[in-house]
């Protein structure tokens, strides 16, 4: 049998950064309260979660690269809402808040975990931010979660 190495959704200890837009607030406040619910159920102090509001989703990376270089943190948990319009701005927006977040994800010394719904309409956004879909913002926090967990096992085996 081989030996598995695996992270556990105990937050109790940790210090975790939501980094989530302000543009379409009434899908990423659900997110967002999602994660802050899931991190508080499995053990994190209220103390130990801070929530830093980006105008939109576009400036999520820059702000999670100052997030992650503090090194206040053990877990990033970004949150937003890019919803289709008549225009190619989506595509747009959701490629860049994807390539930058994967940029920082890359290099950080956290776990950086991707909550960014990128959505056909509002309601498949509404879906996935507490209705039908779950919450993608607690889904979000409990991987930041699971992987910093097991970071830190492998940090002990070292």
């Amino acid at each position: 049998m081989p030996t598995v190495v695996e992270g556990h959704l105990t937050s109790a200890g940790l210090r975790v950064a939501i980094v989530a837009s302000r543009f379409n607030a009434f899908i990423v406040d659900r997110l967002v309260d999602g994660a802050v619910d899931a991190l508080v159920r499995t053990g994190c102090a209220d103390a130990d979660i801070a929530v830093y509001r980006t105008p939109g989703a576009f400036e999520i990376p820059q702000v999670l690269r100052r997030v992650v270089d503090a090194g206040r943190y053990d877990a990033a948990v970004c949150l937003g809402a890019v919803i289709r319009g008549g225009t190619p701005h989506f595509e747009y927006v959701a490629s860049s808040v994807t390539k930058g977040i994967a940029q920082v994800a890359a290099t950080s010394p956290i776990p950086v975990s991707f909550g960014i719904l990128t959505c056909d309409t509002v309601d498949q956004a509404i879906d996935r931010a507490g209705a039908k879909a779950g919450n993608k913002g607690a889904e979000a926090a409990m991987a930041a979660v699971e992987t910093a967990n097991l970071l830190r096992r492998l940090e002990a085996a070292e």
